[in-house]
């Protein structure tokens, strides 16, 4: 094991890289040497001291996901490198721009069964889009330039840089390059673009779909804009989701897994799909007409993620771009008069169906405990309309994808799990979040077994001060595991997966410091999300548990079958 003062080197480079992208906090759990934070003790950098590597690329990836910038992430070797490796597959999958350096077994040590020795670069290539290791200290510079250019660029995504132990040192130091750090975005092929504004003027019912690459990437609301020329439904994926103003009279919710009724019916009905940086993954596209038989045109920057089928056409390149581009050459089209018409009756019934939800799931007894609808309701009504709404993906938190019993509205922000849906992402992104736009309202909806695996944090969140509300939904632990559980025939009585018992979330927070209510009836909902908003808003991190029902489920999602919901109605007969 090294002392302090034998790596200090490459880590003072690396920090002297950090300022010079402008980027001020880095979360992780350093090595043994220590060498991280005695290169930053005196500098403006700020380390988040994790209790888990897995949920420091968690909140490294938050960071990302909220910025638009590198989220960084510091892990020691061998098990805290491979416990690091569940959120770099998150980071990935959500093509978030995160850099994780990583220690490594020194260069004469390799190949002796050295401590924690392990063969990282092999391991880490499949998670990452770059992978580098680091000898010499005069390479470090010129591979810190490179691994920002590719985390940054094209489809974002992580990039892992290896330091070995007992670098090589090297006189005299080398240079820092000052490359650009900001991405370079591609310009769609102009024959391209007029191929497809051909395409899209002839479609009369067209639909707009915005996904993760459209974060960041919607300046002036030129998505909005284009949907208006055209007169096209505007739907998002989960993963793009705060990157449109909800508020929109012609946006109606998110796509695929999370679009039922009068929404669902108008993929059936759609001409003509323009997907904005999506993958079109599986959530996406679920509950789409099969064989699905209007074209695809689907933007994106990574070529080995078109699924447009024989009658769509892919463009590669930036989301702005094209849509400006298309702009240009759509600028004296007609809509259809009566598909937007059909558009805005959808989102009109999206809404009057929620204020249904709502009214009946009041017409209850003050000691009922509340509906997962009456805890978003509350939430919209408490927090500030700016909030950053950091979510999960169980059974009971689904409520939040379904529009518009939460809607982002034309200023909130949303950061979802990617497909991999790594249960706890949600918990720990929200500190990342936090630290991502200080100042911003962050509320992080999350399950019960979610946060049980969070709770090794709260001792970070009290150390930080991180102002995040944390809405614990408490069905007794895994809910999507216990409901297809009770779908196999016959019953599997010896096993479970949720029970009704105190897991000592309350005395752990107080115990830390942090804020901590509960909500067992409906009666109290609202004054206590309040008085636990209030609270947070101070600068005190607050847990509101609430307790809520193992079968109060979103529409399509009452016959769990798997991985996704059984559904034997078409789409567009689903409530």
């Amino acid at each position: 094991m090294n002392h302090p003062t034998h790596a200090s080197r490459p880590w003072n480079l690396i920090a002297d890289h950090l300022e010079h992208l402008g980027t001020r906090t880095v979360f992780g759990l350093p090595g043994d040497d220590m060498a991280l934070l005695a290169a930053v003790e005196d500098r403006d950098i700020d380390v988040v001291l994790c209790r888990d590597q897995r949920n420091a690329v968690f909140m490294a990836t938050g960071y990302a996901l909220a910025s638009g910038t590198p989220g960084i992430c510091a892990v020691g070797k061998g098990p805290a490198f491979t416990n690091a490796l569940t959120g770099l597959l998150e980071a990935r999958s959500a093509a978030a721009p995160v850099i994780l350096v990583a220690d490594g077994t020194a260069l004469s040590r390799l190949g002796t069964g050295a401590f924690q020795e392990f063969d990282q670069m092999a391991a880490v290539r499949p998670f990452t889009k770059w992978a580098a290791r680091v000898d010499r200290a005069d390479q470090l510079p010129a591979v810190l330039e490179k691994a920002t250019a590719i985390c940054l660029n094209g489809t974002p995504g992580p990039v892992y840089v290896e330091i070995a132990e007992q670098i090589q040192d090297t006189s005299p130091a080398p240079r820092i390059l000052r490359g650009k750090a900001a991405p370079q975005r591609l310009a769609p092929d102009g024959d391209v673009l007029r191929e497809t504004a051909g395409l899209i003027a002839a479609a009369r019912r067209p639909l707009l779909l915005a996904g993760g690459g459209t974060r960041h990437r919607n300046a002036g609301r030129c998505v909005e804009r284009l949907g208006e020329l055209i007169g096209a439904g505007m739907f998002c994926t989960a993963s793009g989701r705060g990157s449109l103003d909800e508020n929109h009279e012609l946006f109606c919710g998110v796509a695929g897994l999370y679009s039922t009724g009068p929404a669902a019916r108008l993929w059936a009905e759609t001409d003509l799909v323009i997907a904005l940086g999506s993958r079109l993954e599986e959530t996406a596209t679920f509950g789409w007409p099969e064989p699905f038989e209007a074209p695809v045109i689907q933007v994106t920057t990574d070529e080995q993620t078109l699924v447009t089928g024989p009658r769509g056409r892919a463009v590669l390149g930036d989301v702005a771009r094209a849509v400006s581009g298309w702009a240009g050459l759509l600028a004296f089209g007609t809509p259809d008069a009566s598909w937007t018409e059909r558009v805005r009756a959808a989102r009109a019934e999206l809404h009057a169906r929620a204020r249904a939800r709502s009214a009946a799931a009041a017409a209850v007894p003050l000691s009922a405990r509340p509906a997962v609808v009456q805890v978003l309701d509350a939430l919209r009504d408490v927090v500030p309309d700016d909030s950053v709404l950091v979510q999960e993906n169980g059974l009971q938190d689904m409520w939040s994808y379904h529009f518009p019993h939460w809607s982002c509205g034309s200023r909130g922000g949303s950061v979802v799990p990617s497909e991999q849906t790594p249960l706890g992402f949600g918990a720990a992104a929200a500190i990342g979040v936090a630290h991502a736009q200080p100042g911003r309202p962050v509320v992080a909806l999350v399950g019960d077994g979610a946060f049980h695996l969070f709770r090794s944090e709260l001792p970070t969140l009290a150390d930080r001060g991180s102002p995040v509300l944390y809405v614990v939904l408490d069905n007794g632990g895994y809910g999507w595991l216990q409901s297809n559980l009770d779908q196999v025939s016959g019953g599997l009585s010896r096993f479970a997966f949720v029970a009704d018992r105190d897991t000592g979330t309350g005395e752990l927070a107080r115990a830390m410091g942090l804020g901590h209510w509960r909500v067992d009836s409906w009666g109290d909902l609202e004054g206590t999300v309040r008085k636990a908003w209030e609270q947070c808003a101070s600068g005190v991190p607050t847990v509101v548990e609430v307790a809520v029902a193992l079968d109060d489920v979103p529409p399509g999602m009452e016959t769990p079958g798997g991985d996704f919901p059984q559904r034997e109605a078409p789409a567009g007969e689903q409530d």
